[in-house]
């Protein structure tokens, strides 16, 4: 006799080679013309489902997850982070929790890369100067930007990405630090030529450029706070791939406008998918529209982790990549 399937929501479109595997495989309710859930849907999906997989956008708190039905016993996160899940309140209703970490790391500091180089250097503005018709000719002291080699690099978070981070930055010369909630091990730290500073206040004061790789946790809402940002040099730089709710955009675009900054890369913004519009008329800003981990092969990657989750918890193990609330 045939197992019956177990009903899978899928709250938005992924590649098709994923949805067709999760159809052969699981009873897979999919999202095809991939309009983002209401919450009304996702309360709806929570109630009818034994397995939910949603997006890092799909906002799962105890609001949504107290309306689950007594079938709804994974849900199996397609992104990296969970700051969009309840995880307690998961727990607490006997949910399991699961994530796909350490697929999306190549891809996430190859785009922090692109911004190190791009903002500094002027990119943008230089290819909006060409394509508007305004290109008049080399000179010496025209679109000058702000050399990379030597320079300090400040790594928020050491992780998987922000180790990534670091290794390509060393290539281009800079200069690796970090702050992290503890030191690397000494090996690791070595490798990477990194310093280390247990005091982020410290640590921002001396720094060329900051690279945000940290999650989004209730510990890292505003972790640059306007106080922080105040003590980074006006010469200095800031790239954010992680969480826009990292750093307090309003005093970030606030210090941009004033030159308190000389400029900034943001691939995530605090209330996405609006950004503040203060940063949209800044010359001296990258905007990136959530992409740093658009790639084929990384959402590949992230669709057959969901994909082993669930299978694994579905034929009673435990899946490989299990959240706990302590994790967070």
């Amino acid at each position: 006799m045939v197992a019956k399937k177990p009903v899978v929501i899928v709250t938005r479109k992924l590649p098709d080679a994923i949805e067709t595997r999760m159809r052969e495989l699981f009873d897979a309710r999919l999202n095809l013309d991939d309009r983002p859930m209401t919450k009304a849907e996702l309360i709806e999906a929570v109630a009818k489902a034994e397995i939910l997989v949603p997006t890092v956008t799909d906002r799962l708190d105890s609001s949504v997850l107290t309306r689950a039905g007594e079938n709804l016993k994974l849900i199996a996160n397609f992104g990296a982070g969970v700051d969009n899940i309840d995880v307690a309140t998961a727990r607490d209703r006997g949910i399991t929790v699961t994530n796909t970490p350490g697929v999306l790391s190549e891809d996430t500091a190859d785009m922090t890369m692109a911004l190190i180089l791009a903002v500094p250097r002027r990119l943008v503005e230089g290819s909006n100067v060409l394509h508007a018709g305004e290109f008049k000719g080399w000179s010496p002291t025209w679109m000058l930007g702000n050399r990379l080699y030597g320079k300090r690099l400040g790594i928020i978070g050491m992780g998987r990405i922000g180790q990534a981070v670091a290794k390509r930055a060393a290539a281009f010369g800079l200069q690796i630090h970090y702050h992290n909630r503890k030191p690397l091990p000494k090996p690791v730290e070595e490798v990477l030529e990194a310093t280390y500073w247990e005091s982020l206040d410290q640590m921002l004061a001396r720094m060329d450029i900051v690279s945000v790789n940290c999650p989004h946790t209730p510990a890292t809402f505003h972790l640059l706070s306007a106080r922080r940002l105040k003590l980074m040099k006006p010469s200095a730089f800031i790239v954010n791939t992680a969480r826009g709710e990292v750093i307090d955009e309003n005093a970030l675009a606030r210090m941009l406008e004033a030159g308190d900054l000389a400029g900034a890369g943001l691939d995530v913004f605090e209330n996405e998918p609006a950004v503040n519009p203060k940063l949209l008329k800044l010359p001296n800003v990258v905007l990136l529209p959530h992409m740093g981990s658009a790639t084929i092969e990384g959402r590949l990657d992230m669709g057959e982790k969901v994909i082993i989750n669930i299978k694994t918890f579905v034929d009673g193990h435990r899946p490989p990549d299990r959240v706990l609330p302590s994790m967070l």
